[in-house]
């Protein structure tokens, strides 16, 4: 009647419970600065409204090196420095706020401009929520999108700079339907990704799942922007 695996049985639901524990608290850490980034972000984008103008020209182009100095210098090298880590993270998502609002003041502009916006970001949270719950609940691995993932944005990257001088709308409806996709893809990959502790920081994932939130917002702003000019 002995179980002579008692004491290893003990030990491996230990195990299991505190790795659970850690889980739970580095999703409740990420989900926190989740939350944060984005009340950093909208007032960004509320004081980027009523300075819209200053935002136009060789300003945004400044903010955009601003942001990229950040994700690829700053954040890896202070995401571990408490205090500092918060203040630049927060101060990311604050600028990218404000990269954002001349599209917003063109959305608003339109005659049904607030109930796009608002539709946009619903529609944003339903199919974040959703589907980071799939990621949390399958049993399937989704590690091997990482390439295709990667590749398949610098393509994005490619044609919007494209279009910059192209100027078509169609395209733009194009990339910003393919970016819907990409960037629901991504809320899938980034979520598995962290639960399966694939990120070293919350900081990291938190800008992880941010940006995948807020590129997904500005694709289907930008697909129910284009939709409702078409009408018009």
């Amino acid at each position: 009647m002995y179980n002579r695996d008692y004491l290893s049985n003990n030990s491996n639901e230990h195990a299991q419970e505190s790795s659970q524990s850690q889980l739970m608290s580095f999703l409740k850490a990420t989900y926190q600065l989740f939350a944060g980034s984005l009340l950093a972000a909208t007032a960004g984008a509320y004081i980027g409204l009523e300075i819209v103008s200053m935002l136009m020209g060789p300003v945004k182009w400044v903010l955009f090196a601003v942001e990229l100095a950040l994700i690829f210098f700053v954040i890896p090298r202070t995401k571990h420095i408490p205090g500092v880590n918060l203040a630049v993270l927060f101060g990311f998502t604050f600028i990218s706020g404000l990269t954002i609002a001349p599209l917003l003041a063109s959305i608003f502009a339109m005659p049904a401009g607030a109930a796009i916006v608002g539709q946009a970001f619903l529609m944003t949270s339903v199919a974040f929520a959703g589907i980071s719950m799939f990621a949390m609940t399958t049993k399937r691995d989704f590690s091997s999108m990482g390439k295709m993932l990667f590749i398949a944005l610098i393509i994005m990257i490619v044609a919007g700079i494209s279009n910059i001088f192209i100027q078509s709308s169609l395209l733009q409806l194009g990339i910003a339907s393919a970016g819907a996709l990409l960037f629901s893809a991504f809320i899938l990959y980034d979520t598995q990704q962290i639960i399966k502790g694939n990120y070293d920081s919350p900081i990291d994932a938190a800008l992880s799942l941010y940006l995948d939130f807020f590129n997904l917002f500005i694709s289907l702003l930008q697909i129910l922007g284009i939709m409702n000019s078409n009408d018009d």
